[in-house]
């Protein structure tokens, strides 16, 4: 059931949240389109302002700092958000954006295992979920696809296309890390070298933003 910011009285909380998920976290999704257009196609301007507002909390998560997040739904969110899309704005083309990715996964997995997601908006049980469909372990990409397939099952029809799209996207990403154990598109970034059909790939295949 959607909740109201007030069930978490954290300034930073409230800010990363507004942002990102506008009024989705009363609603359950945005009513501004502007706002989910922000979550699949970035800019340089996006990249900056995300670095000129969120930086040093981006930075405190990297340091394994906000312990006290990971206690409320919300709240968790908003950390998880930090370690996994943020990161991935503020650090573009360079192997920190991918830094959070493991605290990120762990506060993912077991927010699910807990069942902490179902008392979040869908707009926030989406990117609650989404390190599991980052990740680069098979397991974690079975288990994406299979939440975002049930997602897409359980969401409204006003926004049943949208979040059927981040189920066909989470299958695009285990059909990958099913086929090379890895994403070939950080290899350079993280000083990793191409396999030759990992190069083949690469030539016409995804790279997600990054």
């Amino acid at each position: 059931m959607p909740q109201t910011l007030e069930t978490d009285p954290s300034p930073g909380v409230r800010q990363i949240l507004n942002f990102w998920l506008g009024d989705a976290v009363a609603t359950g999704w945005p009513s501004d389109p502007a706002i989910c257009r922000r979550w699949w196609k970035s800019s340089p301007a996006l990249d900056a302002q995300i670095a000129a507002r969120f930086g040093p909390r981006v930075h405190q998560a990297l340091d394994d700092g906000l312990p006290c997040w990971e206690a409320k739904p919300l709240a968790r969110l908003a950390l998880v958000l930090l370690l996994d899309q943020f990161t991935r704005n503020v650090f573009r083309g360079q192997a920190r954006a991918f830094a959070g990715d493991a605290r990120a996964q762990a506060l993912s997995l077991d927010a699910l295992d807990r069942g902490l997601d179902a008392t979040l908006p869908l707009a926030g049980r989406l990117f609650l979920a989404m390190p599991l469909m980052h990740a680069e372990g098979l397991a974690m990409q079975e288990r994406s696809v299979a939440y975002f397939q049930a997602l897409a099952e359980q969401a409204p029809p006003a926004q049943h296309q949208a979040v059927a799209q981040s189920a066909a996207s989470a299958r695009e990403h285990r059909d990958i890390v099913a086929r090379f154990g890895r994403f070939p598109h950080r290899n350079a970034v993280l000083g990793r070298e191409d396999t030759p059909e990992e190069a083949a790939f690469l030539r016409h295949g995804p790279r997600f933003g990054q």
